[in-house]
């Protein structure tokens, strides 16, 4: 696979990309960058041309400005780096993957450029309202970061002061000597660290008021969705089935659980590889 920096006009986005067939976009979560992919894309390239970028704020992509509503490192700024991104590489259509935050990027494309995106899988994730709209004191006990990290200054300051012992989870079994190197590079960078609590603002802000603008508008996403979660994660746990909330907003839905801890594309690399094949080849 080719390793390339690719100008999508705000700055230059890290993509590794390489296969034969149709393209298929793989995105990563927090505090990934694309080596997550590593084994899953290894597993697909026979069978599709795979385009893995680290999102902007994260990995070796470009930092966005700042701003009071961290518009630019919102899903939809994302979502339009992708779409530059492909369009750079030849394609004008593609199928579109997302884990964790990443899948928050993958419904955004699919949600804003149906006639580009041909098909949508979310790993671990229901929208962010949703999420909101369901918890309970649980949930804000165990996902406690997603309201730490929407505090100003904070929780920069706790990560920067000792990266590894923040994603002490972080560990090369799954992923890999050269995976697992390349994320202890990007934790120890403070911009990076800034870009990617960036992201997490962002979904309480600028995200959550445009889910607002689809639910009330009644918007749906038209292309087949996928929706795949970790079974030894907890998402079911809280939220129930999550094919079931998903329906609200796409009109087509499928999905099934992985046995696998959060970091799926790591720990489960081949059944994640299977699901993702039969969805995307079937017609």
């Amino acid at each position: 696979m080719a390793l390339d920096y690719v100008d999508v006009g705000q700055g230059l986005l890290r993509v590794r990309h390489g296969g034969h067939g149709p393209p298929l976009l793989l995105l990563h979560g927090h505090p990934r960058t694309h080596m997550t992919w590593g084994h899953v894309a290894d597993l697909l390239s026979a069978r599709f041309t795979i385009v893995c970028p680290d999102l902007r704020g994260f990995g070796q992509s470009f930092q966005p400005l700042d701003s009071e509503d961290s518009r630019h490192s919102s899903k939809r700024a994302k979502s339009l780096d992708c779409v530059e991104l492909m369009r750079a590489l030849g394609y004008r259509t593609f199928g579109v993957a997302g884990h964790d935050r990443g899948s928050y990027v993958a419904y955004r494309l699919a949600m804003d450029y149906p006639e580009i995106v041909t098909k949508v899988v979310v790993i671990d994730s229901i929208p962010i309202i949703e999420h909101l709209e369901r918890m309970d004191w649980q949930f804000a006990r165990d996902w406690f970061h997603w309201f730490f990290f929407a505090q100003p200054e904070k929780p920069e300051l706790a990560i920067n002061a000792d990266p590894k012992a923040w994603y002490k989870t972080i560990r090369p079994d799954f992923m890999g000597e050269e995976a697992y190197a390349d994320l202890m590079t990007a934790i120890h960078s403070p911009a990076v660290v800034h870009g990617m609590i960036e992201d997490y603002r962002a979904g309480l802000t600028v995200d959550r008021e445009d889910e607002l603008r689809d639910r009330a508008a009644e918007r749906r996403i038209a292309c087949p969705l996928l929706c795949l979660w970790s079974t030894r994660d907890d998402l079911e746990d809280f939220f129930g089935d999550p094919r079931e909330i998903w329906r609200s907003w796409a009109t087509n839905v499928t999905g099934h659980g992985i046995k696998s801890g959060h970091h799926v594309a790591e720990e489960n690399p081949v059944d994640l590889a299977n699901s993702l094949l039969l969805f995307f080849d079937h017609h």
